[in-house]
């Protein structure tokens, strides 16, 4: 007897439908499960075994092969557990299946029957929605976050008995099982349309309560920051202790417009790949993600990885901001790992019998100190550097110069000056006005094509759509000559001055806006002398 379901399991962040083929046959009772499984998924014959048995069922006492194709697929987790007994019951004819509905089925199974949630449902139910199928069966536990997903129906399990019609006593079952005629009392609504899928979220308590209008003065920084806002450019805060650089990054994304559709759902795929979703607030993601790791944080931690490969920080901070406070304190090991994704905006790790692609498309803030102590280049009444010259430049030695390279936007924070006279500090909201108004220019210019903001211009896209005024380009030309710029770096400000003009409703790059740009690379213009 032969029976064959549809389940699903995670590639990545993404969803890969799995063939759950059960054959039962004459022989030593055994069960052996093929297809690559992982232990997980080889303990789920141990788990469907007493489920069945918990629920009056008979597991069959005949030669049980599940096979999970297709079979050149690693297979990890619990998700099959559902599916694998269903089939079992399923080519045991214990059990007829409605015919009508083309039916994905995920979830773990508890010894007693129960369903447990499981990782990853969001990208699952989407690709069956993408592949045609009609309805998904998963764990009540999940169904909030399939339910963020239309032209689909979900169907919510909390019991495996609740398959078994009232009245039926599944041990006097006769030759033809339980017909399941429907599955209509397992189908669960949204009873409130989520404020994430349908309208503009309101502010978040971190947003409300982070302001930068609680800054006083720093207006050039709140300039900068708008600035990498508005075109999601990478940026690195350089100053003393106490001079407010984290104050400052923490409150950017006050000023970020919210995701678009596709970013969201994109964003909340990841979390949900990575176990994270049921921390948040339901709904799809619309707020752009904030990721602070530690200083101790590993490369792998970092970038992702591990025997099963997850998302690491980078990709949790897809289409958000990636902040590294304290930069020369991490690994040099974990920063060098960072020049991949910086440039492709995206994360590819290997492994012996698969290759997963996380998406890493991130706006990386960090700020640093100019010494160990701090206070290297300081002017009284702030204390004198106490740190030597080979202390210096070990410090800075963990910032290579690719990475920096990298990093579109080098600004000094200095000591706040006047800020007693400012009674009218710049809000979030005012910031918000002036990185939307460039957002609306990049939307209208990049329509169509693969890009959306400023920062991902290169190549022809750069020479088509970034053109310099030709007094704008001769200044460029004389300082990539005076500050022996490298061509990454030559490149990075004329996206920059995009993003100027774009603030500014210019069409074309003047040179104030190239000025202003190469005024934002601090650390080209200065030489990196530290023996005084």
């Amino acid at each position: 007897m032969y029976g064959k379901l549809y389940s699903a399991c995670l590639y990545g962040i993404d969803g890969v439908l799995i063939e759950v083929e059960v054959d039962l046959s004459s022989g030593i009772p055994q069960t052996n499960v093929v297809g690559l499984p992982d232990s997980a998924v080889r303990e789920a014959v141990d788990r469907v075994r007493a489920a069945i048995k918990n629920c009056g069922l008979a597991f069959p006492l005949q030669r049980v092969t599940i096979n999970l194709a297709p079979a050149d697929l690693r297979k990890e987790g619990a998700a099959f557990d559902l599916a694998i007994a269903l089939g079992i019951l399923y080519a045991s004819r214990q059990i007829i299946l409605p015919g009508h509905e083309k039916i994905l089925i995920i979830g773990e199974l508890s010894l007693d029957g129960a369903l447990r949630g499981v990782p990853g449902v969001l990208p699952m139910v989407d690709l069956a929605r993408r592949r045609g199928f009609q309805a998904v069966l998963i764990p009540e536990e999940n169904v909030a976050e399939a339910l963020l997903l239309d032209g689909i129906t979900v169907y919510g399990l909390r019991h495996l008995n609740e398959l078994i019609p009232e009245g039926v006593n599944p041990g006097e079952t006769g030759k033809e099982g339980i017909v399941l005629e429907s599955l209509s009392h397992l189908e669960r609504r949204r009873e409130s349309k989520p404020a994430a899928l349908f309208g503009e979220p309101g502010p978040s308590p971190r947003t409300q309560a982070e302001n930068y209008s609680d800054v006083l003065g720093q207006r050039h920084i709140k300039r900068a920051l708008t600035i990498a806002a508005a075109g999601m450019h990478n940026i690195m805060l350089i100053g003393p202790p106490g001079t407010g650089k984290t104050m400052l990054i923490r409150r950017l994304p006050s000023i970020l417009p919210p995701l678009t559709p596709a970013e969201s759902l994109e964003v909340t795929k990841i979390y949900s790949s990575a176990g994270k979703l049921k921390q948040l607030d339901s709904g799809l993601i619309t707020r752009r993600p904030f990721r602070a790791p530690h200083h101790t944080i590993s490369a792998g931690g970092l970038i992702g990885g591990g025997s099963i490969p997850k998302p690491g920080e980078v990709s949790l901070a897809h289409r958000g901001i990636l902040f590294l406070d304290e930069l020369p304190e991490f690994s040099r090991q974990a920063l060098e790992v960072l020049r991949q994704p910086l440039e492709e905006r995206i994360v590819t790790i290997s492994r012996s019998r698969a290759s997963f692609t996380y998406p890493a498309h991130f706006l990386l803030a960090v700020s640093l100190n100019p010494c160990p102590c701090g206070y290297f280049g300081s002017e009284p009444p702030q204390p004198a550097c106490t740190c030597t010259p080979f202390r210096i430049a070990q410090y800075r030695e963990k910032i290579s110069g690719p990475l920096l390279d990298r990093i579109d936007m080098h600004v000094e924070v200095p000591r706040p000056s006047g800020w007693q006279e400012d009674k009218h500090p710049l809000s979030s909201e005012e910031m918000r006005e002036e990185v939307e108004k460039a957002e609306y220019a990049q939307i209208r210019r990049y329509r169509g094509h693969s890009i959306s903001r400023n920062s991902e211009l290169s190549g022809s896209y750069l020479r088509r759509f970034a053109k310099l005024h030709p007094d704008a380009g001769q200044l460029l030309k004389t300082s990539f000559d005076a500050l022996g710029l490298s061509m990454r770096a030559y490149d990075r400000i004329i996206k920059l001055s995009r993003t100027i003009a774009d603030l500014e409703g210019a069409a074309e790059i003047l040179p104030a806006h190239v000025a202003e740009a190469i005024q934002y690379r601090q650390l080209d213009q200065r030489p990196q002398d530290v023996s005084g």
